[in-house]
């Protein structure tokens, strides 16, 4: 049984990738310092499985301490690295903190991978790093354009620290340029859990739907799309995590195979912000008080992903579409919802 490290196991994609690692036989052990999520993604994989996983609450911006993971566990076989601040919109405001943050962690990791001789590497990349793509869908050869904000760009350098030490390591690498990842658990045990006022734009429908939000706006009515708004890859987070753990399939047989391959996660649809919002009104049968603002810095007008690759190669097979994608999303805003309003009926827990 490998023993796999995920980074950032207590977050969106690494605690769904974390329940796919385990149905498929991976022994799992986790590292994540909480500064963009919570413990509850631990209880919510442990219901799920009935495993339950080690998390070290590491900062991996601290070398020593995370050097320690790996002499604690010198039977590492692989990384998933998905830790990194992800806001597109805060990147912009905060570049330092994103280029800091983002990079010296991977570097960090990387440090450790060429200590111990780790095989295999995982890297969660971004469509970002497509910038404003002349065509598409785009492909894993589309020229890469300048990155639309720090966030894209930090994906950008962390492709090319990774492929740059790729060169100098017998390590294999897989970079996974995903497209956008919606959606929860079908248990609703696991499921997005944005800190703050949500940057990314399902959270941002359920919890105005919800109510938690008065009300929602759209970035930018007049791009040169079908309806003005952006046009986006929506992809759910299971057929993620499933390529995850395809990915891993697919290094640990990869003998005489190139040390780097790259490859798109998107359903391979473009959907526009305002399609998205209709397609949740259709599912939950409700109305959505949004509303038409000013473009926002960081966005790109129009990307969506050719997946025949990944399809190809790694054998995978996105499951999902948009209706079931939303749909999820929407059962999970509603157990959060439920849960809250159980607990401040509980004394002590108001």
């Amino acid at each position: 049984m490998a023993k796999i490290l995920v980074t950032g196991g207590c977050g969106y994609i690494g605690s769904h990738t974390i329940v796919d690692l385990l149905d498929h036989g991976y022994e799992v052990i986790s590292v994540d310092n909480n500064s963009r999520s919570d413990g509850n993604a631990m209880k919510g994989i442990e219901q799920i499985t009935g495993q339950k996983i080690k998390n070290y609450k590491v900062d991996l911006c601290n070398y020593d301490d995370t050097f320690a993971i790996f002499q604690e566990n010198t039977d590492i076989t692989g990384i998933i690295h998905f830790a990194a601040y992800k806001a597109v919109g805060e990147s912009v405001e905060l570049p330092l903190l994103y280029f800091e943050n983002n990079l010296v962690s991977l570097i960090n990791l990387l440090k450790c991978v060429q200590e111990f001789s780790i095989p295999h590497f995982v890297f969660s990349s971004s469509c970002t790093v497509y910038g404003n793509p002349a065509q598409v869908p785009v492909t894993e050869q589309t020229p890469l354009q300048p990155a639309e904000s720090p966030y894209g760009s930090t994906k950008q350098m962390g492709e090319t620290i990774v492929e740059q030490f790729a060169k100098a390591s017998g390590t294999h690498y897989i970079l996974l340029r995903y497209f956008n990842p919606v959606g929860a658990h079908p248990s609703t045990l696991i499921g997005e859990t944005p800190i703050g006022k949500p940057q990314n734009l399902v959270p941002a429908i359920t919890q105005t739907a919800i109510g938690i939000l008065p009300k929602m706006y759209v970035h930018g009515s007049d791009y040169p799309t079908r309806d003005g708004s952006c046009v986006r890859d929506y992809i759910h987070v299971c057929d993620i995590a499933s390529a995850h753990t395809l990915a891993l399939d697919y290094l640990l047989k990869m003998e005489g195979r190139d040390h780097i391959n790259i490859f798109n996660l998107g359903s391979g649809n473009g959907v526009t912000v305002l399609e998205a919002i209709h397609a949740f009104e259709k599912v939950s049968q409700l109305k959505l008080n949004y509303e038409m603002g000013p473009r926002r810095n960081g966005d790109v007008v129009a990307i969506y992903a050719n997946n025949d690759l990944a399809r190809r190669e790694l054998n995978w097979d996105p499951k999902m579409g948009l209706d079931e994608m939303l749909l999820t999303a929407w059962k999970w805003e509603l157990k959060r919802k439920a849960e809250e309003q159980q607990n401040k009926q509980i004394p002590g827990l108001n």
